[in-house]
Parts: structure tokens; C-alpha cells; sequence
């Protein structure tokens, strides 16, 4: 091992080789241990079939310390001093960044905590090396000894070889039935992984209090679970980050206005003061809302500014399917009338009506800055009509010999119908919708090349066209209650062919109570529009009683789910024939 001078100053040199220890011990750990030897050591409790499902899905990869070098210089003299190699990429680490603001009520973006992993000589494992560096007289120097004295961030890491969403979840239940337990974990876009934390069970023989699945790429159902069973141990925070929710929807809401996702970039760093002169607001203020956002992950924060992520990315206003009006829809007019929830609860009336007077479809109809906006906010989720394209009734349409219609009833702005025209170029469109949403729909399509191939129907539910092949309902039904629905579906089925489609798209409740987005909108819908959510054989009541029947339903994103519905008595799709075809 080389010798390293030592830093002059008093402070450098009383600490630095507290982390040579650390670091030396370290090493030794990794080279001596091997994913078969160390999982009994780590899970006493594991019985052979289960420590060999382990060893076959996952590998020891390395084992980790948190230190503080005074400097870049200091850190590599550390490494080399280790034996280790002190020349590979320093990489942000949000992960810890966050987890050390958290613990000692600090701004990340004061917190440059970088991570490497230098290789350990004769191994094919590493040592995770995560580096806040501490400069002498730093304010720091306090929170690098308690985290020195306690080491937090030391832990031993299991490298998953499939990241298989199943795999993910029964490697977690096998880690929690043997006494680990979820503790904290998150995604770190600078290097597309996935952390889920967990602490060894009481009887560990490892000599480490913590362990990691590490998982290469972004998984997010995964780490919402693991997450939330880790809060669930802390039932006194989990409440109070739940009583905060509405900061963090006007947080969002405000960052939309403000437009700052549009003057930040997800490559370039941006300080404070540059964005508060850029949207106009007041710097330390911003300051504030940059460190809220970075907390939720909307932007990241580093030593040199701060970034835009992958979510806060959707918020642009210049990105295709923006969500930008949702949070403008969701911090605005919506959260008006939410506040009026308990209205709704103990009377079952509607609190936006009972707010301003009349159903949310008359207030925007008469404010075009609303209605342009509910329409825009419609069309932000059109990610979940993607799949739509390639759903069977559509492709049969499309490839029919004689030129297949759909027929889109309310169907805003446009959004939906377009994905369609464009995914088919053999089928046409008629769109009916209210007046001044006709007009909106025909310059969007128009726009988007397909004006030629659409015709426009200004009118209500009663107007609903004949002839058509395939009709669509997406997110409609929702917003009325069970007559209404009836009366829409009579319409519909009165002007359905023998031989057409109906394709309903809404957020279905699970039959098992299982979470949903469609429990929240469940309860949105019941406060801010008066209709509700419902279960899919709701639906298919609902359906009977308009002489419909329903004969399939396929998942879409976004929880939603597109039910598949025939006039009763026809043929199930593949033995009808429609004429032409």
C-alpha cells in the first residue's frame, strides 16, 4: 500500500483516517465473501430451497460506506490509500443526497454527495463509495462525524440479474419473511437504477445493519410498494406527509404556471437566481419550491443547480401529451371545489355545484379559458389510448376493404380520434361534441393532417350519428350517474349497426378492492362532477339495460380499461361480418 501525505490542517487530519479504517475493512469484507457464503451470514433464518432461489437471481455486488474527504484530491488518495482505484466516474448519488437531508433537516441541493464503485483487486465485486466532501471549517463538519459514529449509509448490496417486476416482488417477500425489514430506497436517474433498502434481521451475522437489492432501470410500481411498507412502520410520518398532500398539489400547480419546467433543461444545470429571473419570481422564494420539487422528484438539486427530471419533464409545455394543464385543472378549479368535500360526503351533493351554482360542464362552457383548458387537461392522458390502436375492433376496421368509421361521442378536442386516424390511415372519423369543442377539434385535426378524412357533429348525447362501425365512449360514463349512463347508452345502441362495436374507456374498480387510480377518481368524480367510478359488472348492468351486452374488457395504462360491448344477440367479434369487409 502507498503512503499518502497527509492534509496539513487539523481538522483533515484528525478525520481522514477514521475513513481509512472504514474504507480498509471494507475491502477486506468484499474480497473475502461470496453471495453463497454471505446470504446465511446476513439471513440466518433462510432454509436451503430459499438461499438457493436467491444465489440463482441475485449476486453479492458490493458492499458500502459513506466518507468525507476534504477534497477531489483528498477522496483519491483515500481510494488509493485503500488499495483501490481512484480514476473512475464520481456520479451524483440522489438516493443518499436525500436520505442525509431528510435525516438532518438540510437543503439538498447543499449536499453533493457523489458515489463510486472502484473494483476490489482479485473480485468481481466493487466497494460502493459515497463521498460528501467536507472542506476544513465547513458547517458539514458535524454531520460527517455523527454519520461517521453511526454509519447510516454502510450496507451490503444484491445485484438483481432479472429485473422482472414478479422476480422484484418475490425477492422482497422472501427478504421481509425472514426478518428484513423495507427501509427507504429510490431511483436515481444518473445511472437508471432502482434501490430498495431493507435492515437485517435481529441475529445477523454480517456485521451490517443494512441491506440493498439493487435493480438496473426504473421500476416504479415496485419501489411504491416497497415504500410504502417501509412508512407503514412509521405510521406518525406516514400521516403527516399524507396531511401535506395538498402542498404538494399547489407546489405542482405553481411550478406549472410559473412555466419553470420550461426554462429549466434535464442536462444543464440552472441556479436559483437565473430561473427567478426567468419566470419572475422572488429568489429565495423559488428556492423554497426547488427544494419541495426536488423532494418529490419533480426537479434534481447539485452543487451546480438544478435539473429537470424525467417527471417534472411531462410539466413542459412543449412535450407531446403535457400534463401541464392537469396540474393547472387539479391546483386550480378542482381544488376549489375539493375543498368542499365534505359537503359532497354528508350530503352525496355535488360540491362544485353547490360551489358555483351549476355542473362543471355549464361553468367552463361559459369561461372559454376554462372549457379550452378542461379539454386540454382531457387530452393529457391520451397516453393511455396508445394501446387503443391495436385493439382487434379497430384493427378490423382499419383493414376493412370499404373504409371503416369510428365514431368518437364527446370526444373533446380531438386527441383520441387523431391517434386513431393516424395509427389506420383506411379509417375515417366523425366527432360529436358540444359547439365550441367542435370547433377546437376541427383546427387540432385539421392540424394534424386529418380534416379530409373527419366529419363534425355539433350536438349532445341524443345526436349520437348512425352508421358508423366502431363508437367510442372514453371517460364518459363517469361522469353521470346510472340513469344518465342508461339514457347515453340507448343513444348509442339505437344508433349502432348489427354489426358495430361499442368501446367504453374508464377507470374500472378492482372487484377485489385492490389500490387504484380508480378509488381516487372514484371520490373525484363524486365531489367535483357527480358521477363515480364503477366495478366492470356495473358496467355490464348498465349495459343490459340499454339492450347492450358486454364481451371482453383489456387493460390500458394509467389503471384505465377499455370494455368491449356488442348489441345484444350479435355474434361475438370474429363471426360477425360487417358489410364490405
Amino acid at each position: 500500500m502507498t503512503t499518502t501525505t497527509m492534509p496539513t490542517t487539523t481538522a483533515a487530519a484528525t478525520t481522514y483516517p477514521t475513513d481509512l479504517d472504514r474504507l480498509t475493512e471494507t475491502v477486506a469484507f468484499v474480497r473475502e465473501q461470496d453471495t453463497a457464503t454471505l446470504l446465511p451470514l446476513l439471513l440466518p433464518g433462510l432454509d436451503a430451497l430459499e438461499l438457493r432461489a436467491l444465489v440463482e437471481r441475485c449476486r453479492f455486488s458490493h458492499a458500502a460506506l459513506l466518507v468525507f474527504p476534504s477534497s477531489p484530491e483528498d477522496l483519491s488518495a483515500l481510494l488509493d490509500d485503500g488499495g483501490l482505484p481512484s480514476d473512475g466516474p464520481a456520479r451524483p448519488s440522489v438516493v443518499v443526497r436525500d436520505r442525509l437531508a431528510t435525516r438532518h433537516g438540510r437543503d439538498p441541493s447543499e449536499l453533493d454527495v457523489r458515489i463510486l464503485r472502484p473494483r476490489v483487486a482479485g473480485s468481481d465485486r466493487t466497494v460502493e463509495v459515497f463521498a460528501l466532501a467536507v472542506p476544513p471549517g465547513s458547517d458539514l463538519a458535524g454531520l460527517a462525524e455523527h454519520e461517521r459514529t453511526r454509519d447510516h449509509e454502510a450496507h451490503l448490496a444484491l445485484e438483481v440479474a432479472q429485473p422482472d417486476p414478479l422476480v422484484l416482488r418475490g425477492l422482497c417477500a422472501l427478504l421481509t419473511r425472514n426478518g428484513a425489514t423495507a427501509d427507504g430506497g429510490g431511483y436515481n436517474p444518473h445511472e437508471d437504477g432502482t434501490v430498495l433498502y431493507f435492515t437485517a434481521p435481529t441475529g445477523s451475522k454480517a456485521g451490517y445493519r443494512r441491506l440493498e437489492l439493487y435493480v438496473p432501470g426504473e421500476h416504479p410500481d415496485v419501489l411504491d410498494a416497497h415504500l410504502a411498507q417501509y412508512r407503514a412502520g412509521r405510521p406518525a410520518e406516514t400521516l403527516l406527509r399524507l396531511l401535506t398532500g395538498a402542498w404538494t398539489t399547489q407546489a405542482l400547480a405553481v411550478c406549472a404556471e410559473l412555466r419553470l419546467p420550461d426554462a429549466l433543461d434535464t442536462h444543464t444545470a440552472f441556479g436559483a437566481p437565473a430561473l427567478a429571473r426567468a419566470v419572475g419570481a422572488d429568489p429565495d422564494t423559488l428556492v423554497s419550491l426547488l427544494r419541495y420539487l426536488a423532494m418529490l422528484g419533480v426537479v434534481s438539486a447539485d452543487a451546480d443547480g438544478y435539473r429537470l427530471t424525467e417527471i417534472g419533464a411531462l410539466l413542459r409545455t412543449d412535450v407531446p401529451a403535457s400534463m401541464r394543464p392537469l396540474a393547472l385543472m387539479y391546483g386550480g378549479p378542482f381544488y376549489e371545489s375539493f375543498a368542499a368535500l365534505g359537503h359532497t360526503v354528508r350530503t352525496g351533493e355535488v360540491a362544485f355545484d353547490h360551489l358555483h351554482g351549476e355542473n362543471h360542464f355549464d361553468h367552463f362552457a361559459r369561461d372559454p379559458r376554462l372549457a379550452a383548458l378542461f379539454d386540454e387537461s382531457m387530452a393529457a392522458s391520451s397516453r393511455m389510448f396508445d394501446p387503443l390502436s391495436a385493439h382487434p375492433v379497430v384493427m378490423a376496421a382499419g383493414r376493412a376493404a370499404t373504409p371503416g368509421t369510428v365514431v368518437d361521442v364527446a370526444g373533446g378536442n380531438g386527441e383520441l380520434l387523431g391517434r386513431l386516424l393516424a395509427a389506420h390511415p383506411g379509417l375515417r372519423g366523425v366527432l360529436l361534441e358540444r359547439p365550441h369543442a367542435v370547433a377546437a377539434a376541427r383546427l387540432s385535426l385539421a392540424a394534424a393532417g386529418h380534416g379530409d378524412r373527419c366529419e363534425y357533429v355539433a350536438g349532445d348525447f341524443a345526436d349520437v350519428p348512425a352508421g358508423g362501425d366502431v363508437y367510442l365512449l372514453s371517460r364518459i360514463l363517469h361522469d353521470w350517474d346510472d340513469d344518465r349512463c342508461r339514457e347515453i347508452l340507448r343513444h348509442c345502441a339505437r344508433a349502432m349497426p348489427a354489426h358495430a362495436d361499442l368501446l367504453v374507456v374508464e377507470r374500472v374498480l378492482p372487484d377485489d378492492g385492490s389500490p387504484s387510480l380508480a378509488t381516487a377518481w372514484d371520490l373525484h368524480m363524486r365531489c367535483n362532477v357527480g358521477g363515480r367510478e364503477r366495478r366492470a359488472d356495473h358496467y355490464a348492468r348498465l349495459f343490459a339495460d340499454a339492450g347492450l351486452t358486454l364481451v371482453g374488457t383489456a387493460p390500458l395504462p394509467l389503471d384505465a380499461t377499455v370494455l368491449h360491448v356488442r348489441r345484444s344477440g350479435t355474434p361475438v367479434p370474429g363471426q360477425a361480418v360487417r358489410p364490405g369487409a
